[in-house]
C-alpha cells in the first residue's frame, strides 16, 4: 500500500522558515520522481517543486524559486521542502506525491501570518 505522510507545517511569520517532510512507503522510493504541491484557501492545488529519483535535479515554480529547496533522502524514504523567506501567499496545505502513483498524503498546513 502506497502511503505518504507529510509533516512539519505550522504557523510562521512572514520572512520565516519551515522545513516540511514527507515519509513514503509501499513503493521503491529511489526509482520515482517526487513532487510537492500546495493548495491555498479558495484556490486549486498547484505544483510547487519536484525532484528526480536520485536527487540530482530539482525544479521549482516561479513563485517559490530562490526561496524553497526540495531534497530527498532515499535511505529514509523521505522528501523534504525547505521553505525560506516565507510570504503570506505561501499559506496553504502542502502535499507530496510521487509521479508514479495516484496517491496523496493527508497534507500539512502552512500558515504565514503576522
Amino acid at each position: 500500500q502506497v502511503q505518504l505522510v507529510e509533516s512539519g507545517g505550522g504557523l510562521v511569520q512572514p520572512g520565516g522558515s519551515l522545513r516540511l517532510s514527507c515519509e513514503a512507503s509501499g513503493f521503491t522510493f529511489s526509482r520515482v520522481y517526487m513532487y510537492w504541491y500546495r493548495q491555498a484557501p479558495g484556490k486549486e492545488r498547484e505544483w510547487v517543486a519536484h525532484i528526480t529519483p536520485i536527487g540530482d535535479s530539482t525544479y521549482y515554480s516561479d513563485s517559490v524559486k530562490g526561496r524553497f529547496s526540495i531534497s530527498r533522502d532515499n535511505a529514509k524514504n523521505t522528501v523534504y521542502l525547505q521553505m525560506n523567506s516565507l510570504k503570506s501567499e505561501d499559506t496553504g496545505a502542502y502535499y507530496c506525491k510521487s509521479a508514479s502513483h495516484a496517491v496523496w498524503g493527508q497534507g500539512t498546513q502552512v500558515t504565514v501570518s503576522s
